[in-house]
């Protein structure tokens, strides 16, 4: 089939049908690195490499020669690990806010006990998790053969690196990359009630409906208290921190500095106060006062906004129970709106003085205009006088201590009621609701471990190309996963779990940092609303990025999933069972998809966008997947191979799932390889099933079988190839027992 590179290493011939597949197996190193700087960066992401070294004919009788690699990811452990860390941490703290509550009701009392009591047991679970987990140094693999062990339900499925490098007589070399996984998804919980998809929206319901023990908060409103309370956290230290260096701009007796840490106060100040400005925190407010000891209303609270779903009008009356929502009290409602504003006046004041200091220092023509500003609003700063010879501090400390303590006050009662926002959620399902964040932890730890290995691979792949990276921080990276699961049997479940685990991505964001020492390895921060994960590259590699990466934009990334069935499974569901789910997810993800495809059109440089289009038809590819999703064709596998080539013409991120990443993805990923030889560089058209039975015979693939279950066979029967579309069977002799 093809002639063999000389002195890379021992060649084995095989027979397919008649005719020579030569090829190189196990090359002594992986691809080449073109760069010394970015050796560490790629080897904290790869490990284990196994390569292959084909040549193929072109259509004009000249050859070809490809490399295709299969490397491990040391993320796959990592990943998980720094994960659960955070959630131990936020789990912690969540637990120590509701303990910090303050005195309720016999009522809530009890609830609140019961609630800390579950939740003492769920940290407890996540850190012997994370205990297990760490005694796994140095490993960078979960074979499929453990996708059902408790201990490892965090790490992905056998995730790999899928490299093709392309070095063909008429174009220039190309590499194409897909990540290779099994589909997030929680096996140990197991599928019988459902996946995510399904049991979250059970949940909802069920939770929307009932109002007997608890009062009802959307999840929107639930995930905006979580948010509130974040930025509280983050935001109150840093104003404090801002404030003392005011103090000592003043004590330095400095015009400049004083008016840049001035600067800076301001800011974070009035991102503090803009957090409570939703009407949720009032609500919030209302309802825990009624949840105290003797708490009553003294009139009806006013109509709710559409925010407002806590205290519901809608239920009946016998639902509402008189000892969590009563109807008479003595709460002052404009009083927080006067704690809150104390927070603003306060800056005022620290405005006005500073202003008055500087001009005093330069012996002013008049105040300034910010000065004029808050004069008008007739603040106590107007009763303020200064004189030449004071000393700067001791005109502003009592200002900066009257702003610390207001800012105290809105503290304690935000943080308060927010966390009782949270009780609601967490008071009406135990343990269910426990579980199902369990779960949804255990997904989006998989999805994430992937993500992350997939960007930082597409990162060092790019870095010097300047399109790429004006792409990254001006609009984000599309992240496109190819999904092979049936919607039959336990594969639905593991679909829905897929679903919202890859979206729930959209939570990410990535930061570019320069790495400081050896260890490049990335760092998650944040919560479980909104992740930051941190990418450490060489000091040369940072100095070329664009000064927007540089000054630490956050970089998004908008996760798709197309899912095609393909086995015999998927034929039970297209003639007796359902395919609806897959249907809608290929529908719902096209939208998102179409959506970038307009904001990248959008925002890119025009100069950019010109040599885009003559390059791409992806309006005609766009509207081609659409079509085929409409058409409700059964295994339309053209649904796949389309999005995946918009995918690339996109510069995104390529995955391949199914239950475990070893048979149907290694059908998928070789198909896609040879498919791109014979597309994009010529492959001679009586050579491409040669080529492609020589890579799932002798190829990368078969050693994931191996690594996998410790045989070189892909775990089919005959019943299923003979459910398989064209080009999905592997050559005779290389399956055997069926998929488990």
């Amino acid at each position: 089939m093809g002639e063999i590179e000389d002195g890379e290493a021992d060649n084995i011939t095989t027979d397919v049908q008649g005719q020579k597949c030569a090829l190189v197996c196990e090359c002594s190193a992986p691809e080449s690195v073109s760069r010394k700087d970015s050796l560490p960066f790629l080897n904290a992401v790869l490990k284990n490499p196994v390569c292959k070294l084909y040549r193929f004919p072109t259509s004009d009788n000249k050859w070809m020669q490809i490399r295709e690699q299969m490397s491990e990811s040391i993320l796959s452990f990592h990943i998980p690990k720094e994960l659960i860390s955070l959630q131990i941490k936020e789990d912690l703290c969540r637990n120590q806010e509701l303990k910090e509550l303050g005195e309720l009701s016999p009522h809530w009392d009890n609830l609140r006990k019961n609630v800390l009591t579950h939740c003492d047991q769920m940290v407890n679970m996540y850190q012997d998790i994370l205990t297990e987990l760490s005694k796994e140094t140095g490993s960078s693999f979960k074979s499929s053969s453990s996708k059902g062990e408790k201990t490892l339900e965090f790490v992905p499925i056998n995730l790999h690196l899928q490299r093709m490098h392309v070095h063909s007589p008429h174009l220039k070399d190309a590499l194409y990359d897909v990540i290779t996984v099994g589909a997030p998804a929680a096996h140990f919980q197991g599928f019988k009630n459902g996946g995510l998809r399904k049991l979250l929206h059970r949940f909802e319901a069920e939770r929307r409906n009932t109002g007997y023990q608890f009062i009802y908060y959307s999840p929107e409103n639930t995930a905006k208290a979580r948010e509130v309370l974040s930025n509280i956290n983050q935001l109150q230290p840093l104003i404090a921190t801002h404030a003392d260096l005011l103090l000592n701009s003043a004590s330095q007796h400095s015009p400049d500095s004083l008016k840049n840490s001035l600067k800076m106060l301001s800011e974070k100040t009035e991102l503090f106060v803009h957090a409570f400005k939703d009407q949720l925190v009032r609500s919030a407010l209302l309802a825990l006062y009624t949840a105290r000891p003797g708490g009553v209303l003294k009139k009806p609270p006013s109509p709710k906004s559409g925010t407002e779903e806590s205290i519901s009008q809608d239920l009946p009356l016998p639902v509402r129970r008189q000892d969590s929502i009563p109807h008479h009290s003595d709460y002052d409602e404009e009083e927080w709106d006067r704690v809150w504003a104390s927070v603003g006046k306060s800056l005022n004041c620290i405005i006005a003085m500073v202003d008055k200091l500087i001009e005093r220092e330069s012996g002013g023509e008049g105040s300034s205009a910010s000065s004029k500003d808050v004069e008008k609003d007739s603040s106590p700063e107007d009763s303020i006088i200064t004189h030449p010879k004071e000393d700067w501090y001791e005109q502003l400390y009592p200002l900066i201590l009257t702003l610390k303590d207001c800012m105290g006050e809105v503290v304690n009662r935000a943080k308060q009621s927010l966390t009782f926002v949270l009780l609601q959620e967490l008071a009406y399902s135990l343990p269910q609701c426990l579980m199902l964040t369990l779960r949804r932890d255990i997904v989006f730890s998989q999805a994430l471990a992937g993500l992350v290995c997939g960007f930082i691979i597409k990162l060092h792949t790019s870095l010097y190309d300047p399109g790429f990276l004006e792409q990254l921080h001006t609009v984000g990276l599309i992240v496109q996963y190819e999904g092979l699961l049936s919607t039959y049997s336990e594969e639905i479940g593991m679909l829905e779990d897929m679903a919202v685990g890859i979206s729930d991505l959209k939570k990410v964001a990535f930061k570019i940092i320069e790495a400081t020492s050896n260890d490049v390895l990335p760092v998650i921060t944040g919560r479980r609303e909104h992740y930051v994960v941190e990418v450490k590259v060489p000091a040369r590699m940072f100095e070329s990025l664009p000064l927007q990466i540089k000054e630490g934009q956050l970089l998004h990334v908008h996760p798709v999933l197309f899912n095609v069935g393909i086995n015999e499974q998927q034929t039970l569901a297209e003639r007796f069972g359902d395919v609806s789910l897959q249907e809608s997810i290929n529908q719902e993800n096209f939208e998102l998809l179409k959506e970038y495809y307009t904001v990248f059109m959008e925002k890119m440089p025009p100069d950019y966008i010109s040599h885009f289009q003559e390059q791409n038809d992806l309006k005609g590819l766009l509207e081609n997947l659409h079509q085929n999703i409409q058409a409700k064709k059964r295994k339309n596998v053209e649904i796949m191979w389309l999005a995946a080539t918009i995918c690339r013409k996109l510069n995104g991120i390529r995955f391949t799932c199914c239950k475990s990443a070893k048979d149907r993805t290694s059908m998928s990923v070789t198909l896609e390889q040879c498919s791109i030889l014979r597309d994009e560089h010529q492959l001679h058209k009586d050579f491409f099933i040669r080529a492609l039975d020589c890579m799932r015979r002798e190829g990368c693939r078969i050693e994931n079988v191996l690594k996998n279950i410790k045989c070189r066979k892909y775990a089919f029967n005959m019943l299923q190839l003979m459910a398989f579309p064209k080009y999905y069977r592997p050559p005779e002799g290389t399956y055997g027992k069926a998929d488990t």
